[in-house]
């Protein structure tokens, strides 16, 4: 059944080319059920075989993953928390998918915004508690846009190296999963760190006014 599906994404990114990546992406990116595993690494494996360029799929999976972002965004700064409440179910959001998803975002600030696009279960939601919140636009751009780009030049590479080996596909984003996950952790421990003390700076102020 799965290597039906898989075939037949990558037979509708090579008919649809570039758009198809860029539509799927934005499905993946949004909060639809549907894992970026399964898109670019085949359109990784057809630039493998030069029916695509590999850099142009980069650049159209980062742009679908924007564009995702950015549907979530404007879903909940427009109709807010009660929306997924009422309708959540219908689009498998979850109120406690959702609550873990600000609860993430709310403990990390904006940082939350490029680690939540790097974490599986998280990647999907992370916009959401973002247009809540009315995060800045440019800041949330610009996360979305580093988190999202590393992912797919990640998922990218994979399947212009293994091919169409969905085995090895498999195991190659289980291994980069574990690695993002960690990656993550440092990245958010080191933010943390440096915010507190950021923190304690400013709350003990040296005397700066000298007497004449």
């Amino acid at each position: 059944m799965f290597s039906a599906i898989i075939a037949w994404i990558v037979a509708t990114i090579g008919r649809l080319g570039y758009p198809g990546v860029v539509a799927l992406m934005f499905l993946e990116s949004s909060f639809f059920p549907f894992p970026s595993e399964v898109v670019v690494p085949p359109a990784g494996y057809l630039a493998s075989r030069g029916e695509m360029n590999l850099w142009l799929v980069i650049a159209a999976g980062i742009a679908g993953s924007i564009l995702g972002a950015l549907f979530n965004y404007w879903i909940s700064l427009t109709f807010g928390r009660p929306f997924f409440r009422k309708f959540g179910k219908y689009v498998f959001v979850s109120e406690k998918a959702l609550d873990r998803a600000d609860e993430f975002f709310a403990k990390h600030g904006h940082i939350s915004t490029f680690i939540g696009r790097l974490l599986p279960g998280i990647r999907q939601l992370i916009s959401l508690p973002a247009g809540l919140a009315r995060m800045n636009i440019p800041l949330f751009l610009f996360f979305t846009t580093l988190g999202s780009g590393i992912w797919v030049v990640i998922l990218a590479f994979v399947g212009f190296w293994v091919g169409n080996n969905q085995e090895l596909v498999h195991q190659y984003m289980h291994t980069a999963t574990y690695i993002s996950i960690a990656a993550c952790a440092v990245l958010g421990t080191g933010y943390v760190i440096h915010y507190k003390r950021k923190n304690k700076r400013a709350g003990n102020p040296q005397t700066t006014d000298r007497k004449q």
